[in-house]
This record gives structure tokens, C-alpha cells and sequence, in this order.
């Protein structure tokens, strides 16, 4: 078994690890060396297939269900990846739901459904996982947020609320766990594509992406879950050892572009400075 990377020998829990970024972080978070229980929500089929790719790695891996509707199941997936690894190292919370709907239009049920997968579920199951690092000399923390938590969308005022509160409550624990050696940070993912983007975009296909993303994106591309695998990685790696209550924006430089620049790609026309600036 090799113990090579920058994670060799942790053990690391990766919460909505069934498709997409979180599958990703599972796979290279054992490529790195680590040890990893997996968490789906509902299919088991995704996360099923990457512990079996860990475990031909020769790294340990298993996959757990738990509703993150129910802060029980949450409490008992940390049970659970605890047992199987006899205790967390690192802990990825990239389980999370997304919907846009009118402001005017959100029901109760759908405000309390999205803040108790994305906020109250993550809460409860790090306090449990916390309490275990207490034990046995620290750990790392990596929440994902999103770029709603930092720009605004028309639509999305629940889900952004969620991302927001994400953000707020990362910077706030870091401060208080950081001298217990457990240091919390968060990634704000921006244009990632995923699996899902084929259920919910009409004729989303990967050609046309590439085109608009050149477009749209300063970096000319969107991202890849292996862009967020790879930032996770170092954040709950020592070489992040001193940085504490971040969020990392991993986005391309989309939330660095001026909404109101209509072509980021060409010298613009506009003079701002004229008669007064020197060589204007």
C-alpha cells in the first residue's frame, strides 16, 4: 500500500460524494494517500463506484447514506465514518441542494428544506466530528460554498442565503477552533460543470459550454471538479497550515469581472481620463 501525497495516512470524510465535486474530492483525496468514507444521499450508485476505485488504489474506502433532512442522520453519518476509520482527519462538506424559484413565490417548506441540507445537516454533523478531533490532536475543516454566497442572482435568494451563511460560519469557527489545531476554511466554486447540468438545462451540451465559457469566463474555460479536488486537497493539507477562516473563490475569475464591462477580450473604445490625464 503506498502512503505517498499530501494526505498520506489521514482519513477524511466527503460528504455528497455520489457525483460530481464531491465525488471527485473522495477520488483524489485518495489519491493523495487519504483513507475515505463516502456519503450519498439517495442513489448509491455514484459513490458506490468511487469507493470501489479507492479501494483498487489500495486505500480504504466506504460509502454511507444518510437525509440530510434529519439532523439524526447527519449525527449518525459521522458515527458511522468514525467507526469505519477509527476517526476523521479531514472533513469535506460539499453536501448540498440548489433550486431557483421568485422571492415572492418560496414556500416555508421549501426555505426550511434547503437551510436544513445545506446549513443545519453540515452544523451538527462537524460538531460531532469536532468533538472527535479534540481528541486525538486536531484535524481540517473544508466547507464548500458557492459563489452565491459572495454575488448576487436573481432567483436564487434561499439557495444564496444557505452559500452566505456558509461563509459566515466558516470564519467564525475557524477563530474558535484554531488554537485546538483544527482549522476551518471554505471554497466558493463558480461555474463548475457537472452531471446535473444535463437535467436541468434544456439542450445543455459540453460543445456549446466550452463556447459560452470562453465568452463569459476570464480564464477562457469553465471549471472541472478536479479544480475543486485539488484546492481541497491543499486546504486540509499542512502546506494550508496557516491559513484559517478563508473562503477560497475558485471561479475562473468570474466574480473578479465587472458585471457592467460587456467585453472583457478587447481593448475598450471608451477614454475615461480625456483632457485631464497625461497621454489620453
Amino acid at each position: 500500500m503506498s502512503m505517498a501525497g499530501k494526505l498520506a495516512g489521514k482519513k477524511a470524510l466527503v460528504t455528497g460524494s455520489g457525483t460530481g465535486i464531491g465525488r471527485e474530492v473522495a477520488l483524489e483525496f485518495a489519491r493523495q494517500g487519504a483513507d475515505v468514507a463516502l456519503h450519498y444521499g439517495h442513489s448509491d450508485k455514484g459513490a458506490r463506484s468511487a469507493a470501489d476505485e479507492i479501494c483498487a488504489m489500495g486505500r480504504r474506502a466506504e460509502a454511507f447514506q444518510a437525509n440530510f433532512d434529519s439532523v439524526d442522520e447527519a449525527i449518525g453519518l459521522a458515527e458511522s465514518a468514525l467507526a469505519f476509520l477509527g476517526g476523521i482527519d479531514c472533513v469535506i462538506n460539499n453536501a448540498g441542494i440548489t433550486f431557483n424559484k421568485p422571492f415572492t413565490k418560496v414556500t416555508v417548506e421549501q426555505f426550511d428544506k434547503m437551510w436544513h441540507v445545506n446549513i443545519r445537516a453540515q452544523f451538527f454533523l462537524t460538531q460531532r466530528l469536532v468533538e472527535d478531533m479534540e481528541t486525538h490532536g486536531g484535524g481540517a475543516i473544508c466547507n464548500v460554498t458557492s459563489i452565491h454566497g459572495v454575488q448576487g442572482a436573481p432567483e436564487h435568494s434561499v439557495y444564496a442565503s444557505t452559500k452566505g451563511a456558509i461563509v459566515a460560519y466558516t470564519r467564525s469557527l475557524a477563530v474558535e477552533l484554531g488554537h485546538k489545531n483544527i482549522r476551518v476554511n471554505a471554497i466558493a466554486p463558480g461555474w463548475v460543470t457537472v452531471e446535473n447540468y444535463y437535467n436541468v438545462l434544456p439542450g445543455f451540451n459540453l460543445e456549446d459550454a466550452r463556447k459560452d465559457a470562453a465568452q463569459k469566463v476570464p480564464r477562457g474555460r469553465y471549471g472541472l471538479p478536479i479544480d475543486i479536488a485539488r484546492l481541497a486537497v491543499f486546504l486540509c493539507s499542512d502546506d494550508a497550515d496557516y491559513i484559517i477562516g478563508q473562503t477560497i473563490v475558485a471561479d475562473g475569475g468570474t466574480t473578479s469581472l465587472m458585471s457592467l464591462i460587456s467585453d472583457f477580450r478587447t481593448e475598450s473604445t471608451a477614454r475615461f481620463g480625456f483632457g485631464y490625464m497625461p497621454g489620453i
